[in-house]
């Protein structure tokens, strides 16, 4: 596979980029995969970290980034935290999520990015839900030949070879209460492609929790 792929996450790249403070000096990408976004983000930030649980990933990250600059893989459980973990809390100006959290609990998964942000921070995250009212089924129906198009666009849809993958089972509503709650003053959007985006900037003042 080239370096170079197109999938339904890799589509809200840009928006993710977007949305990188001017001045980034420390960016995490949590759930990093193979390492597309970090060489993305390392031109926006001085230095990115990666981190990934799956060591298979990590390994093509590191081979696949080899001679970029200001850029760091970890092969670590993000859930773990500061406390066990070789992340450090309060250190990224910028984290963000790709396809991650609904492999996890979402509450533990947003808590544990909080502590991870610094104070004035922005959180960034792309997700997936379920299904389950008839208008999740019509806005989802309605995507499909968005898919179809920008598959043939871009030669077809591709994924990295041993990318975890896992259905949601949060639904829409369920991800957007939620996040009012544990996020509040963050925006939520619903897109085309089955992805919800959610940005979040930290209190400056903002404790950084467990």
């Amino acid at each position: 596979m080239t370096l170079g792929y197109w999938n339904h996450n890799v589509h809200y790249h840009p928006l993710v980029l977007d949305a990188v403070p001017d001045g980034c000096r420390t960016a995490l990408d949590v759930g990093c995969g193979e390492g597309l976004l970090v060489r993305k983000l390392a031109r926006q930030a001085q230095s990115v970290t990666g981190v990934d649980c799956s060591g298979e990933m990590i390994r093509l990250a590191r081979e696949r980034s080899a001679g970029l600059g200001g850029v760091t893989f970890l092969e670590a459980d993000f859930l773990d935290g500061a406390s066990r973990g070789p992340l450090a809390a309060g250190a990224y100006d910028f984290v963000s999520a790709v396809a991650v959290v609904h492999h996890v609990e979402f509450e533990q998964a947003v808590k544990a990015m909080v502590c991870l942000l610094a104070p004035g921070g922005r959180l960034v995250i792309i997700g997936l839900a379920r299904n389950r009212t008839p208008q999740d089924w019509i806005i989802s129906g309605a995507g499909v030949p968005a898919a179809r198009f920008n598959a043939r666009r871009h030669g077809g849809k591709t994924d990295p070879d041993g990318m975890p993958a896992r259905m949601p089972t949060v639904a829409w509503g369920e991800v957007r209460r939620e996040a009012r709650r544990l996020l509040p003053g963050s925006r939520f959007r619903r897109h085309l492609l089955w992805r919800y985006s959610l940005i979040w900037d930290k209190p400056v003042g903002g404790r950084n929790e467990s």
